[in-house]
């Protein structure tokens, strides 16, 4: 079925400005909305956008500036009427995604023994039973509380309650412990349950490490222990893999795919090494280590560093939720300066030395297992000969300079010479391990030697790094892309510094001021100039529409901005491809081209003076991308914005709980009560809903775990509103002949051209009120945890006032919206779908839509409808430089092309950017410039995006 808003009763348009054409470009990702995000209507962003627009401004000078861009007026273009316009039936509802995703065509380990349980075992037990009879439980099933609101409290109080004393002071209150029935009166006793009596847990042990007199502590936990726990959870155990595969997108193995870890070449030619040096029938477990200072206080400069540890078995969509707790604390290493130290030379190098000999600490009891193996249990109670090995290290760069010995601003994977950082994508060869392993062999032939073999090496003379004795490793391999410190904190946050020095940072802001507002899309309504300590997050928000800021703005002193445009834009699709949860042959070549063309055309920044070079190593680290994707699946497997999350659960919470004198007892006490409480709340849990289903039988397409459904609150937010109001208020200007027409197609979709049009002007539509919605919601239900979450929504809501009469500007969102049926999972956003504003969601009276829709059975009855002023369609190519579509106003005679669909239509909304000309308009404020602005860019990484969300397809090959 197709709808087709050309053929509108209110007149029809030709296709505007054909671009050139254009590689395909990359995905999105969804980022927080400009104000609060609440389930009712109150505007809270619409609020915070109207508190900003009268702001002061600083003038310009719009002398010799794009008349066009001054002009408040919408441009009314004329368009040509067809004397039999194409009519189409009305849309019907989208088809819906399948219960399955197409399965790759996957390649299994040659030899089956690979990931083998030993076939010794008779019987077993699962994680969850062995928890049962480590507990002891008899009768009753809240053991060792005494009942459920026992067990209730005291995991309230060691998982989100109060301080300890509040608690106690809580727990005195006369008569509170015996009218709940407690078997603990105040803190200790309920420490001493937790101690005593739940399952032990990976403790922490103190020891101490003396630099030059100095004392200094490090609380650290037995690594295999800890590997033990989380490959033995069984919360884990219907997901994790024990041997490498290789996906292909089809039999024909033309395009392989790259996701997990597993799918990667290392764990495959690991496994091969393994075989050959240990025997068949082996089951790797990929450790992945990660490092980062954190403060965790706000005054005082008090920082922690701890050490976490994950494992590749479990998939990464579970290791990237903090809930799902599949990353373990390993320890805390000392945060000392070494001020004691007055060289400066032999404190740097002191300061490496402390943290390789305090990570060899923790790291040497895997060394022996790594090579020869020992026996583990998963979480199902199948044993398995595994070998934990060292596969991947994350860390900022500073804390990959650190863990490889390297020197600051050389690479820390790579050979190339310091002066050609940042110049081109030339591969350079990885370190030699094996020479710089033979350089570290020096250390007995003393201080020269040894100083001179580690420089001809090119790293620092570090006494026995931590890495050195791991088998099957090899930690110049191991160092991963960082995609929030590498490319959102890093190469972005330079680029955006650069544009805002070549086009200003007041016209930067102004234009920042001017954005429509949308759900995906945070306003700076203060510019983005002016910001201090902008985070990941914040740049992630910046990267969605600063190209749209400057894409038709020529740059000072009439110098083109192709070349800027083409350098912008190149980064951004190598940003957001980077974020792509699966990648194919296909995508990272997209992925190198993308890199190729912001090299090529960098150059525009030092013709400007505002750089002279570009030596900078995060910008040289993008050439290892593609790699790294090869051998251990996409980057989402190691990005540090997981771990950078864990500091707030594992350490600022921790420190939080102490009274700050040695704290670090009484952290990581604290940690393993609430550790040991938690792992017995999913023993709870699995207690009264029985053992999770197992999934191995079934793909689940990575980064598609998530289900996407439309939701409408149950009651309106206005139950009787009459179409004068809808006209006047909402601007649905032709909603009675819009409506008409909808009806008639949708009893009839056979009608067309003239019989159509008096069908529609004959139809008496019998109601003069409607219930209007003011939002629609889209959200993702999340198969792993069962919790939803708003995903998207669409806001169409008039001029109001708040409760202290302070008006709030009217918000009528835009939509992407499917007009045509392909017959097709896969989604062809160009030809099958066009941008509409939402100006009024609306039901019809329960008579009215009886009468209306006589004859159309009841399942197939359109509950909500939605009218849409519609924009032009998508160009068939994309501008050659920006890659952005441009899209205008629908005009007719006596104003704007609308329809009325069904909201099931409503793909999600889309964010336009205003072609702002030369200088912004200063007429125009964000919530008027939808209606102003005459012509608007849409992106195509927000159209990628929803191709991938359409259809899995898309995502496996990289393409549109």
């Amino acid at each position: 079925m197709v709808i087709d808003p050309s053929g509108d009763y209110f007149g029809s348009y030709n296709d505007l400005d054909p671009l050139e054409d254009v590689t395909p470009g990359p995905s999105s990702i969804h980022t927080r909305p400009c104000g609060a995000e609440s389930d009712s209507d109150s505007g809270s962003g619409s609020d915070t956008v109207t508190d900003y627009e009268d702001g002061w401004e600083p003038e310009i000078d719009t002398e010799g500036s794009d008349a066009s861009s001054r002009s408040p007026s919408p441009i009314l273009v004329s368009y040509e009427f067809p004397e039999d316009p194409v009519v189409i039936p009305p849309c019907q509802p989208l088809p819906p995604l399948p219960d399955n995703f197409r399965k790759p065509h996957i390649k299994l380990y040659p030899d089956t023994r690979a990931g083998a349980p030993l076939l010794t075992q008779s019987e077993f037990l699962d994680g969850h039973r062995q928890y049962e009879q480590q507990i002891g439980q008899k009768t009753n099933i809240w053991a060792p509380f005494t009942s459920e609101i026992d067990w209730r409290l005291a995991k309230w109080a060691k998982t989100r309650g109060p301080s300890s004393s509040a608690f106690t002071e809580l727990l005195e209150i006369h008569g509170v412990a015996d009218k709940l029935g407690l078997s603990y009166r105040n803190v200790k006793e309920l420490d001493k349950i937790i101690d005593k009596h739940l399952p032990s847990w990976p403790q922490f042990q103190r020891q101490e490490v003396v630099v030059q007199g100095q004392v200094f502590e490090i609380y650290f936990r037995d690594i295999l222990q800890c590997v033990k726990t989380l490959y033995g959870d069984a919360n884990f155990a219907p997901y994790l893999k024990f041997a490498p595969e290789r996906h292909f997108e089809d039999h024909t193995c033309a395009e392989q795919l790259y996701h997990d870890m597993h799918t990667g070449q290392w764990w495959w030619s690991t496994q091969e090494k393994l075989d050959k040096n240990a025997g068949r029938g082996r089951t790797i477990v990929p450790l992945i280590i990660s490092s980062d200072k954190t403060q965790v206080t706000v005054f005082r400069n008090k920082t922690a560093y701890p050490v976490y540890l994950t494992i590749g078995n479990i998939p990464k969509e579970i290791r990237r939720k903090p809930s799902k707790h599949a990353y373990i604390l390993l320890g805390y290493l000392p945060t000392t300066s070494l001020e004691h130290i007055k060289s400066a030379t032999s404190r740097r190098r002191s300061l490496t030395n402390l943290f390789h000999t305090c990570m060899r600490h923790i790291m040497q009891p895997i060394e022996r297992p790594g090579a020869h193996g020992i026996v583990m249990t998963s979480g199902d109670g199948i044993e398995r000969v595994t070998h934990p090995i060292f596969a991947v290290y994350i860390g900022d760069y500073p804390e990959q300079v650190l863990v490889t010995c390297c020197v600051s601003g050389h690479c820390p994977r790579c050979t190339i010479p310091r002066q050609r950082v940042g110049e081109n994508t030339e591969p350079h060869p990885l370190r030699n391990l094996r020479s710089i392993l033979e350089a570290l062999q020096m250390v007995d032939q003393g201080a020269s030697v040894f100083v001179k073999a580690c420089r001809e090496a090119g790293i620092k003379p570090v006494f026995q790094p931590f890495w050195a004795n791991l088998p099957y490793s090899n930690v110049y391999m191991a160092i991963t892309p960082d995609l929030l410190h590498q490319l959102y904190q890093g190469v972005f946050k330079h680029l955006k510094a650069w544009v805002l020095q070549a086009y200003g940072a007041h016209e930067i802001d102004a234009r920042c001021r001017r954005l429509p507002p949308n759900h995906n899309i945070r306003l700076f309504m203060k510019g983005i100039s002016t910001l201090s300590r902008v985070s990941g997050q914040e740049h992630g928000q910046m990267s969605h529409f600063l190209l749209g800021l400057i894409a038709d703005a020529p740059l000072p002193g009439g110098m083109s901005n192709v070349r800027l445009l083409r350098c912008l834009r190149g980064l951004l699709d190598f940003l957001f491809l980077s974020q792509y949860p699966v990648h194919s042959t296909l995508s990272l070549k997209y992925l190198a081209n993308a890199l190729e063309r912001f090299h090529a055309s960098k150059q525009i920044f030092i013709d400007l003076g505002i750089r002279t070079d570009f030596g900078i190593p995060k910008i040289h680290f993008m050439n290892h991308y593609v790699e790294s994707v090869h051998l251990f699946g996409t980057f989402d497997n190691f990005n540090t914005e997981y771990t950078e999350r864990l500091h707030i659960d594992l350490a600022k919470d921790a420190y939080r709980s102490t009274n700050r004198k040695d704290e670090y007892s009484q952290m990581t006490k604290w940690l393993e009560r609430k550790e040991k409480i938690l792992k017995h709340e999913s023993y709870m849990q699995w207690v009264h809903s029985g053992s999770h289903p197992p999934l191995r039988s079934h793909w689940i397409p990575p980064g598609f775990n998530t289900a996407r459904t439309l939701k409408m609150t149950k009651h309106p937010s206005r139950s009787s509103v009459t179409i004068q109001d809808l006209i006047t208020e909402y601007g649905a200007t032709f909603f009675r002949a819009a409506l008409s027409r909808f009806v008639v197609q949708l009893r009839n979709p056979a009608l067309s051209g003239q019989r159509l049009e008096t069908a529609s002007d004959s139809l008496f539509l019998g109601f003069s009120r409607v219930s209007v919605y003011h939002r629609i919601k889209f959200l993702k239900h999340d198969i792993f945890s069962n919790a939803s979450s708003t995903a998207d929504s669409i806001h169409s809501q008039p001029a109001r006032k708040d409760k202290h009469g302070r008006p709030i500007a009217a918000r009528f969102d835009t939509a992407l919206v499917q007009v045509k049926d392909s017959g097709s999972t896969k989604l062809d956003i160009v030809h099958d779908t066009r941008v509409g504003q939402v100006r009024v969601v609306f039901s019809l009276p329960e008579k009215a839509a009886d009468s209306l829709f006589d004859g159309i059975p009841h399942q197939d009855r359109v509950k909500h409808l939605a009218y849409i002023e519609w924009f032009t369609p998508f160009s068939i190519r994309p501008d050659g430089n920006h890659g952005l579509y441009k899209v205008s106003r629908s005009h007719v005679d006596g104003g704007r092309l609308a329809s009325v669909v069904d909201i099931r239509r409503l793909i999600r909304s889309v964010h336009l950017l205003p072609k702002f000309g030369r200088v912004a308009n200063r007429e125009w404020m964000s919530s008027t410039v939808l209606d102003l602005c005459p012509s608007f860019f849409v992106s195509r990484s927000l159209l990628i995006q929803i191709v991938t969300l359409i259809c899995i397809n898309s995502l496996q090959t990289g393409s549109v």
